[in-house]
Parts: C-alpha cells; structure tokens; sequence
C-alpha cells in the first residue's frame, strides 16, 4: 500500500486469503482517478463488487455479463465520478467504446488481478491478458501499476514484471504458508475413493467443503453417489447450461447447499470464506493449480482440510487430458515449450502424492521459499515410517543405467532389476542383461521408491518428455565412503494431530460456546437470505466466533469484534446483540461458562 500511494509499480505474491484485494482497494479510495483492476472471470469481478457496495464502497464492473445498454450507463456513470473502481474483464480493453471511456476520465492506477495469466510459464495463460500493456501505453498519462497473484513461481513473476512494463516496481512476496491448512494424501483408488468421499462427507455433516474431480464423468458419477447417500450436494462443470451451473453455484455460496462436486471450471475468485475442505478426487496437473484450489479452504483463518485422493490411474488421466489441450493461436515453437513444462508440473504433483516428506515443505519449495523443520500440521508428518538402507541398491540402478544408455523408462528399469518374467523386457534384450534379476529380493513399490528418491538426489535424470526416459545423472557422490541412500517406507499412521491454530476455531466451541454460535449462524443465513447476499458477506466465521467469545452487549464492545466495523455495525449490529442478549436470557448462568470453556 505504501509503494502505491507513493506512486510505485508493485508485484505482489500472497497467498490466498491474505488481503490482496484490500492492498489495492484502499490506495484505490485514496487516488484522485479512478482506478480499474483487470479480472479474468464474471464471478471473480461480480464478487468483489458486491462486498466493496456492502462495505459503502461504490464499485462497478464490465464484462459479457452486461448488455451494450448496461455497459454504456455504467460507463456514463464512472465519467461523473459515481465510481472509485471498476473491475474489467482483459478482453473489453480493446472495445472502441471503452478506450474512448479510458481517454476521457483520470485513471489513477491499473490493477491486474491474477496477474500469472499473463505469462505462458503460468497454470491459466491466457492471450488476453497480452491486451493489457498496450491499453496502457495507449493513455495520455501512465497511472500506477500493480500486480497481483496467489501463485507465481519465479518465472511467473519475472514474466509478470517484464510483460506489463512495469517501472522499477516493488516487489512483495509475503510467502505462501498458510498454517491454518492441513495437507495430507491418501492412497485410494477406484470405489474406494467414494467410499472415503462419502464417509468424510457423512462424518462432517455441518461443514461446507469443494470436491474436485479431473473428469465431468467423474463429477457426475460422485455426485450421484453423494445424492443417494441424502448428502446435500450440487455439481458444476462446462458440460451443464449456463443457468443450472449458476443455479447450483449461488446455492453453495449461500448455504443453500454445503457441498459442490466440480471440475476445474469451478471455483477461481470465488470467495467463499467458511469452506472447511477441499478434496480432490484425482490428482490435479500441476502444483499451482492445486495450491490454488486446495486454497479455496479456510479463507477466514479458520482450521481447514485439504485432501487428495491418488492412484496410478490419476498420472494417465493426467497425460490423457494433456494430449486433448488445445493451443490455438499459439506458436508451434511455444507448442512443445508449453508441452514439455506441462508434463514437468505433472511430475511435480506424482512426486507429492508419492513422497514421505512433509508435504508443506514442499508445496513451499516448490514456490521458492526456504524451509526448516518439518511442519507437524500435515498427513505425512503423522506417518510413522521405517527407513531403509538402499545404497548398494542404489549402485544396482547406475549400472542398469548404463546398461540401458538412457534408452528407457522407469518400468523397464525396474522390470530389469527385479528381474521380470515380461515380453517387452525379452524384446529389448533386458533379460540377458548382468543388472538383471540383481534387486529380485526388493518388491516393486521399493525399486520404484528407489529410483524416484535417486531422482531428488541428482543420481538418476527423468527426461521431461511424453515418454520420459531415465539417464545417469552426477554419481560422484555414491563413489564416496559415506555415501548413503535411504527410501521411506510407511508403517503405520499415527491419529492426526489438530491443525495449529492461527485464529479461534469452532474446534474450541463446545457446549453453551456451540449453541450459541449455532444461533448466530443462523441469523446471519436469515439476514443473507432477506438481502439476496452469500452470508459470509454478512458476517464471517471468525467473526461469529469472536462474537461468541465477548459477547457483546454495547455498540463500543460490538465494534471490538474482528470484522464489524461501524458499516456493518449500523447494518447488522442490533439485530446480533439482540440475539446474544436473548440466548443469554434463555440460558443465565452461562456467561462464565462460555468464557471457560471457549479460552481460545
């Protein structure tokens, strides 16, 4: 906020839920101009507004979702100063009527939302976003600019920086930790995964919460599932009509239906604060787009969960929907560039769900951060494992390698060293081989656990191609005395530890606390309901919570609580102490009992 009121481009990477909205939108009050933040979807801009209105703020915005009629009185009304922000999809920037719109008011800063749409290394590129700079140069007088992201690995951001043109920017990086999260993977495939899905669901019937599914096939079948087990639940994917999708979207951001099964397509700029988990049925296609999806949990601060549910089957669904990406438009050169990082982001999210370490950690070095310790807030920091010794193993792989010259995959190799009884292994002449048979007394899951650690350790290379092929890589440090090379191997899983508390949690509600909580719940669902508004609009979680544990009875103590302001306080504020003082009245004596027992 400082470097923009101080008129300083800015670059910056938070994670979600952490205010990056807030960083522009207060300087945006604060310029004499208008300032216009570019959003790649309807919703995401629809969203925004709306909250920015309910907090006294006038906002618009200006997208498809519009008629030409609406579009020209929002416009008119922007000209006469109704309006501080106007939120603008990428691809109305080009429109005659709206560069006139641009060369007649002040603009005072140019905000770019989800800003790694603009670089080809990103999860969501998109062409559009290559409008952005020339609209910029085409003004008479270059406002601020800023950019803004959740997910950007240094590439991104470079791209970010050098695509827009941005002037000496300052460039934040909060981290991307979000401590309030618990990761954790689970090995389940086939009916098992809605078995696991439908138990947890059962198992947390008050709680809402996102299931991705890599498929609409997949969304389908689940969600048939969930409906006949009586679960509450909706579904959403590019193959429903316009209005059932936005039908069943409204009815999980307002409550009306906990649970939404969808694909992809659902979810970017959604800013439902009290989601308390995401599970993806299959493995996503790369880091970010998990990062950004499991991140759609616990946006208030609140303890939330995000599995992921894996089986082999989910790497070839992953490489099956990669050959079905379509690149039109885009320079055959830039074709296999994009094709060779896609299938590196992919091996990427198969060594997270296949790995033993903390899976925080390495979510967080993936993005570029320093790590430490292990987290002890993830599922794989709850395994117990039994370390196993597979340095002369390990030498076993080099001289397959060799024998191989880098001519096959991983399946070949261990087929070799186990010593497989397979055609394709006689075809290739593997059989006679002296590396094969020579790990026969090793199973196949610690071959391959061999082989993927020997991968991390720079021993063995993985060619990042539609059929990868393994090659040696530097083995210097296996010719050493102390050379040493371990594998993973899980035990048995300890009961998960509860997730480390950043804020007050429901978790700490019991009782009087829960009764109460329950009942204010329940007011501000009557309250979004009367003014056709998400209830988290209203009031979050947190909030609520904190209501919960004050118990307000003065416009002084109200104003105390996180989250009231003297906005909401004049809308809201009566009718929730009111219900306090009435729940109090119902049920005397608690008030110490609450303070007890909710010590959060």
């Amino acid at each position: 906020m400082d470097a923009l009121l101080a008129g300083v481009d800015v670059v910056a990477v938070m994670p979600t839920g952490a205010g990056k909205s807030l960083c522009y939108q207060v300087p945006a009050l604060m310029f004499p101009g208008i300032t216009l933040v570019i959003s790649p979807l309807i919703s995401l801009m629809q969203d925004q507004v709306k909250s920015l209105n309910e907090a006294g703020v006038h906002a618009a915005y200006i997208n498809s979702s519009l008629t030409e009629v609406q579009i020209s009185k929002a416009l008119t009304l922007a000209e006469k100063g109704a309006y501080k922000i106007i939120y603008v999809a990428p691809e109305r920037l080009k429109s005659a009527g709206f560069m006139r719109f641009a060369s007649q008011v002040e603009i005072s800063m140019v905000t770019v939302d989800e800003a790694h749409c603009i670089s080809q290394w990103g999860q969501d590129f998109r062409p559009s976003y290559l409008n952005i700079v020339n609209f910029i140069e085409s003004l008479s007088t270059r406002p601020v600019v800023s950019a803004f992201t959740a997910t950007a690995t240094k590439e991104v951001k470079d791209d970010m920086e050098c695509i827009l043109k941005l002037e000496n920017p300052k460039v934040v990086v909060t981290g991307f930790d979000r401590e309030n999260l618990y990761y954790s993977v689970e090995h389940v495939a086939g009916k098992r995964k809605d078995a696991f899905v439908t138990d947890y669901v059962q198992r947390n019937p008050n709680e809402s919460g996102i299931i991705y599914c890599a498929t609409r096939k997949n969304v389908d079948a689940l969600y048939e599932t969930l409906f006949k087990q009586g679960v509450s639940v909706a579904k959403y994917h590019a193959g429903m009509d316009n209005e059932a999708r936005k039908k069943n979207q409204d009815d999980f951001i307002y409550d009306r239906t906990p649970v939404i099964v969808a694909t992809n397509a659902f979810g970017m700029g959604i800013d439902k604060s009290n989601v308390r988990f995401v599970i993806h049925y299959n493995m996503p296609q790369s880091m970010e787009n998990y990062y950004q999806e499991a991140g759609r949990a616990g946006r208030d601060g609140e303890n939330a969960k995000c599995i992921l549910l894996f089986s082999a089957q989910d790497i070839m669904i992953g490489k099956f929907l990669l050959e079905k990406k379509e690149f039109e438009g885009t320079d055959e050169e830039d074709v296999e560039f994009i094709k060779q990082r896609d299938l590196y982001r992919l091996r990427v999210m198969e060594e997270y769900c296949k790995g033993t370490s903390c899976l925080r950690n390495y979510i967080l070095k993936y993005f570029g951060e320093k790590v430490a310790m292990p987290c002890d807030n993830c599922g794989n920091c709850h395994h117990w494992y039994e370390e196993v010794d597979m340095t002369e193993d390990a030498k076993q792989v080099i001289n397959c390698l060799a024998e191989t010259r880098g001519r096959y995959g991983i399946a070949i190799v261990a087929g070799t060293l186990l010593g497989a009884n397979r055609a394709r292994l006689r075809e290739t002449g593997a059989d006679s081989f002296r590396s094969y048979g020579a790990l026969a007394h090793r199973t196949e899951a610690d071959v391959r656990l061999l082989i993927e650690q020997m991968i991390r350790e720079g021993y063995v290379v993985r060619t990042e191609e539609e059929y990868s092929v393994l090659r040696i890589g530097d083995i210097s440090g296996l010719k050493r005395k102390d050379a040493y090379v371990g594998i993973r191997k899980a035990e048995e899983k300890k009961a998960p530890a509860p997730a480390k508390k950043k804020a007050r949690s429901t978790d700490g509600l019991t009782g009087a606390g829960y009764k109460l909580f329950e009942r204010l719940r329940q007011l501000r669902l009557t309250i979004a309901r009367e003014e056709g508004m998400p209830p988290y609009i209203v009031f979050s979680d947190r909030t609520l919570i904190d209501m919960c544990a004050k118990l307000p009875g003065t416009e002084g103590e109200m104003l105390g609580v996180s989250g009231v302001g003297e906005n909401k306080f004049r809308k809201y504020g009566k009718r929730f102490m009111e219900e306090i003082a009435a729940f109090l009245e119902e049920n005397p004596g608690t008030v110490a009992h609450i303070a007890e027992e909710d010590d959060l």
